[in-house]
């Protein structure tokens, strides 16, 4: 054989060679290395479920259960195993199109991957349960999973306790070291959000075999890779239910809040919203729709105003204003005022004063005089020792911060706002550096640029019945098994004002005493309780138009040993003596008394509850969305109709079929048509969309106010 041959022989043989062991290699690394091929081949054969945990329970200060949790079916995908699944059938159980149908696998397969696990439909009904579990045969690659749900007994407390939601990418970005998964479920609001750490539980695992038909058919390995789901840990707060529900029955028909708190502790008795609604709504199969109507009610209703609302708190900051001039000593209790409709000590005649008269300190908070109290902060800030009116400001907010005011308290709820205490710099910005304590001579009375939010109102309550301390507002007293991540430590911590004396609060508590007993609150007295409280009615702008006064009540009881202090507010009521203070006083007389004695009582509670006190603003704002609603339905119907029409002539049977001929209803002018498409012999397999969809739009977030 001549060399040349030998030598092309030779290279044949060695790229041979080379193909073989190539070949070999791949072989021995999909076999023994490749985790992707391998983790697909055990995808085939293994199914992986995810157990979720029931979350932790809340309960009220009396040990019932506020919220719990119920069972409910969510319908899963696994994008990569639905060959063969009859997906008009599905689509027809569903109520939705083909295209929504590609669109949500799509979907799964962008969130989750094409082998694992996705939630198709989550929180089926019962009635939609039943129909797909009767026909899972038909739909390879999808299961029923079974989920714990939140359920509220008493369908109340919604702003407070919160709702859950499914996880989204962001969601997960931000707690990507927390474990969470797409399709898992997390507190979004409330203490569901505040206390997701403690409530959650820990996700168990079930690994279960398939057949080549992806039948499940038994437990992988006897379950020897399972991994039990852990239940949440369950909350005990300071919520008394009975009141709450009071509360909110008190509240309907009203824009505005209460917050109640028991003084010695900082436990939050009640924190009402309203309008409110109903939790439930935001937990089952329309759960969707109902947070798209609350999210265009005009009302808000999902904003929890006992937080998130700041307010000017009118004269129940009078209160602040006399307890900082008595120690700061520019009066004393006998310290009298003469008012003869108006404050000239600005030159304004500016705030003007509803009783004329005089007064010391108890009869000018009694009657909520405003000149008196107009002379008692221009006193405070033209204090000569000071210097000016910066320095004296600073002072005055000091002790307003010890109040709890001008900043966050932490109340363990989210989206806390910290109302507003004005600082010297913001005045140098309007009034140049030589303003002075005319300039702002409105904050005197809870006005101006003076903000707060109720339950900082009420904690300054809590702090007057206290003589000078109070713990911050919480609704979460303790947890079970302990407090294991330190939640509630913020909560045991005592806050106090020591240079105040004593002396100091008792003068104040004389002069809301008499509020009640012959002041602007006489009409809301509890029988039988001596109560401590102080009206407010606040002047409003909306985009600088005048509107109806804010209605503020503040107050404390019994006043020797004071176990609830409580703000209300109604928004455009007018006087607070008026609306505010009447729902105050049955508030209390339901906590101190558990009950509401009496047919007079009883009476005067039921007519407060139907009384509406909606503004006008919002009630026209309701009529609009209502009118557009009942336009969007009759097109809605009218499309339904035309649909089934087209439906029925669509579908009605030739005669050859049935022996008869069918016709149109009788509304329609249009001749019966036949059908002479063929019978479809078999479901059509299910079809992934070739493009990408349009992405999903996102929950709209909580407007704030």
């Amino acid at each position: 054989m001549p060399v040349y041959n030998q030598s092309r022989s030779r290279i044949v043989q060695i790229i041979f060679i080379v193909v073989f062991v190539v070949i070999l290699g791949q072989l021995l690394h999909l076999q023994f290395f490749s985790s992707s091929y391998r983790m697909q081949a055990e995808n085939n054969a293994r199914f992986r479920k995810v157990i979720y945990p029931d979350r932790g329970l809340i309960y009220d200060r009396k040990e019932k259960a506020i919220l719990g949790n119920t069972i409910m079916y969510d319908l899963v995908v696994t994008p990569g195993e639905i060959k063969g699944t009859d997906t008009f059938a599905l689509c027809k159980i569903l109520g939705i199109d083909t295209a929504e149908f590609k669109k949500r696998i799509v979907g799964a397969i962008i969130k989750n991957s094409t082998y694992k696990p996705s939630v198709f439909e989550p929180l089926l009904s019962a009635e939609l349960f039943a129909k797909l579990n009767e026909n899972m045969y038909k739909f390879p690659g999808f299961i029923l999973s079974d989920r714990p749900v939140r359920d509220y007994p008493f369908a109340a407390a919604a702003n407070i306790l919160g709702y859950t939601g499914e996880v989204d990418t962001n969601f997960l970005k931000r707690h990507k070291e927390e474990g969470y998964e797409m399709g898992d479920y997390a507190g979004m609001t409330g203490l569901e959000r505040t206390y997701e750490r403690v409530l959650m539980g820990t996700r168990g695992i079930n690994y279960l075999t398939r057949d080549n038909r992806s039948r499940i058919q038994g437990k992988y390995e006897n379950g020897e890779y399972d991994t039990a789901a852990t239940a949440g840990k369950s909350l005990y707060s300071s919520i008394d239910i009975e009141l709450q529900e009071l509360g909110e029955k008190l509240m309907g028909n009203k824009v505005g809040s209460i917050v109640a708190i028991d003084p010695k502790t900082g436990g939050i008795l009640c924190m009402v919203s309203s309008p409110t609604y109903n939790p439930n709504l935001l937990t089952g199969s329309q759960r969707r729709k109902h947070f798209s109507e609350l999210y265009r009610d005009p009302r808000l209703p999902l904003i929890n105003r006992a937080v998130n609302g700041m307010y000017s708190p009118g004269s129940t900051f009078k209160t602040v204003v006399g307890i900082i001039g008595l120690t700061e000593g520019v009066i004393d209790e006998n310290f009298t005022i003469s008012c003869s409709g108006a404050f000239y000590g600005c030159g304004t005649g500016k705030p003007k004063c509803l009783d004329k008269g005089t007064f010391n300190l108890t009869g000018a908070i009694a009657h909520s005089d405003n000149t008196y109290f107009a002379t008692v902060f221009k006193r405070i800030l033209d204090q000569s020792r000071y210097g000016d009116a910066d320095s004296s400001l600073q002072v005055f907010n000091r002790y307003a911060y010890s109040f709890g005011l001008g900043k966050k308290l932490g109340v363990d709820i989210p989206s806390e706002k910290p109302g507003n205490i004005p600082t010297p710099t913001y005045y140098q910005k309007i009034f140049g550096p030589k303003w002075v304590s005319c300039n702002i001579i409105s904050n005197a009375i809870g006005q101006g640029e003076v903000q707060t939010t109720i339950t900082q109102l009420a904690n300054v309550m809590a702090l007057i019945a206290n003589k000078g301390w109070y713990y911050t507002p919480h609704l979460i007293d303790s947890i079970e098994g302990g407090d294991q991540y330190h939640l509630l430590d913020n909560y045991r911590v005592k806050h106090g004002i020591s240079h105040v004396p004593e002396e100091v609060f008792n003068s104040v508590h004389n002069g809301m005493q008499g509020v009640m007993e012959y002041g602007t609150g006489q009409y809301a007295q509890v029988p039988g309780i001596v109560v401590c409280g102080k009206t407010g009615t606040v002047e409003n702008y909306l985009r600088g138009v005048k509107q109806k006064d804010h209605a503020f009540f503040g107050a404390f009881a019994p006043r020797d040993n004071p176990r609830i202090a409580i703000a209300v507010m109604c928004e455009n009521a007018g006087f607070g003596s008026s609306s505010a203070a009447p729902i105050a006083s049955l508030m209390i007389e339901k906590y101190l008394n558990d009950s509401i004695a009496g047919k007079e009582r009883k009476d005067k509670a039921e007519a407060l509850a139907k009384l509406n006190l909606i503004p006008e603003r919002m009630r026209r704002a309701m009529d609009s969305l209502a009118r557009l609603t009942r336009t969007k339905d009759s097109i809605a119907q009218v499309k339904a109709q035309k649909a089934m029409a087209d439906t029925l002539t669509m579908e009605e049977p030739t005669e050859g079929e049935t022996g008869i001929t069918n016709t149109m209803p009788a509304d329609s002018n249009r001749p019966a048509k036949k059908d002479t498409s063929k019978k479809r012999t078999q479901a059509p397999p299910a079809i992934l969309p070739p493009q990408k969809p349009k992405p999903k739009p996102a929950v709209p977030a909580t407007r704030t106010i």
